[in-house]
């Protein structure tokens, strides 16, 4: 697609007078894969259509590593709901260049939408995008953060982290295994003091899928103390 065809798809966002119409404009606009759309793309984060965002965040994570810097560089800071969308894309992608931001979000951000999506990009970074001699460092403190979130106080928070943590252990417990001594026990001690079902449901997958072992064991000892 031509510059030129690019700009066509811009101004039909810019110039979208529905609801409808901009999701199309933007779903439109997406699917050009054209660098020249993702500052269009990273605004329609903005607006106050789900649908277009769903649409930007979906070809923004589809062109990859390009829009990164974008991303980064427009995070909006007072729109949390284009900072929601902006930390999903980044989480998406994977890239190690954001690991800051996601780190920093699903600590810190008032916003749960935006903690929960940096919790899960937290697990999904592409580790082999990073120097070999910055990866261990920088998995630990992956870890540290995401241990620090599964503290979260809402529950969808904790469920994500619970997800990052299962991700980061199936990516390092090969290359780090000692990670995993940090990380099973964490997962371990929220089963036993989580009050929502749902979490506890997740937190079971993320054991059986590190290790189905672990969780038979903590199941037998259940059943000898109850007895």
């Amino acid at each position: 697609m031509t510059e030129q065809e690019v700009q066509i798809l811009i101004e039909k966002v810019e110039q979208a007078d529905s609801s409808f119409g901009l999701f199309q404009a933007v779903q439109s606009l997406a699917v050009s894969g054209h660098e020249k759309a993702i500052p269009t793309l990273i605004q329609a984060l903005g607006y106050n259509n789900p649908g277009a965002a769903v649409a930007a965040v979906e070809g923004l994570i589809q062109m990859g590593d390009v829009t990164v810097s974008y991303l980064l560089a427009q995070i909006d800071g007072y729109n949390y709901g284009a900072r929601a969308w902006a930390t999903r894309a980044l989480a998406g992608i994977g890239h190690p260049s954001a690991l800051a931001h996601l780190q920093e979000a699903a600590k810190r951000d008032f916003s749960m939408s935006v903690r929960r999506s940096a919790a899960k990009g937290l697990g999904n970074i592409c580790w082999h995008k990073l120097p070999d001699e910055r990866v261990n460092t920088a998995q630990n403190q992956v870890l540290e953060t995401l241990i620090e979130v599964s503290h979260d106080p809402e529950w969808v928070v904790r469920y994500a982290a619970v997800v990052g943590l299962q991700n980061l252990g199936m990516l390092t417990k090969q290359t780090q295994p000692k990670l995993m001594d940090t990380l099973v026990p964490r997962l371990q001690q929220m089963l036993i003091n989580e009050p929502e079902l749902g979490v506890c449901a997740r937190i079971r997958l993320a054991l059986e899928n590190l290790n189905p072992k672990i969780l038979k064991t903590q199941n037998s000892s259940s059943g000898n103390d109850s007895g």
